[in-house]
């Protein structure tokens, strides 16, 4: 059964959605993470996860991949670290076959090029070659973490674009999704209105777009 609020959110930009994340007064721009192309898009609900340092012997980095529910991204706090990845070849293969919507890392990943090449959608702060094993470990899963300064639960929901990544709290998602889609088609009015000869500064007065990401509580 498909999830109505993610076909809503895989319609809308990032943008738009960070637009109406502020006019409700709600962080949930990842900031610093982008896609490994700038073509990847992904929405879909967390499946969330933080690692640390890894202990001796080390824990795993990889081996929950098969428990991700259908759909979901894949949410890796990794607390920024830059120097050695958490993501890479292996868990993109299989990612990719089991049709998860995308992954996003507060964090680095690897093997850029087969991502590319599948066309599955990674975000993360960047990418580097060194791995995690022995130095990153899984320490817990299904809990709340910081994605680029943003709060992420499990279930919430993901919308990742050409212009980086947004967190969309379950708890506030019709409301986000309903002031993203009233954003969007005002400013759909707007072009409509122009491209028919109207001076852009009219077109914004009447639609009121100076207001569009006013907060409003």
């Amino acid at each position: 059964m498909a999830d109505t609020n993610v076909t809503r959110a895989a319609a809308l930009d990032t943008a738009t959605l960070s637009d109406a994340l502020d006019r409700l007064g709600i962080v949930g721009q990842c900031y610093g993470i982008s896609g490994r192309d700038p073509g990847f898009r992904m929405a879909g609900r967390a499946f969330t996860m933080i690692c640390g340092p890894a202990g001796k012997p080390a824990g795993t980095v990889g081996d929950y991949i098969d428990d991700v529910p259908d759909g979901h991204v894949v949410v890796i706090d990794n607390g920024g670290r830059d120097d050695a990845t958490i993501w890479g070849d292996i868990l993109t293969e299989i990612a990719h076959r089991r049709r998860l919507a995308g992954t996003l890392i507060d964090g680095i990943s690897r093997d850029v090029a087969l991502c590319r090449e599948l066309g599955y959608p990674v975000f993360s702060k960047g990418h580097w070659m060194r791995t995690g094993k022995d130095r990153v470990q899984v320490e817990r899963m299904d809990c709340p973490v910081n994605i680029g300064g943003a709060r992420v639960a499990p279930g919430d929901l993901i919308r990742g674009d050409a212009d980086g990544v947004v967190v969309i709290p379950r708890e506030h998602e019709d409301a986000v999704l309903a002031a993203a889609e009233e954003i969007h088609a005002a400013e759909e009015r707007i072009r409509a209105a122009c491209r028919s000869g109207m001076r852009l500064d009219d077109a914004r007065k009447q639609f009121k777009y100076h207001s569009l990401q006013t907060r409003r509580d």
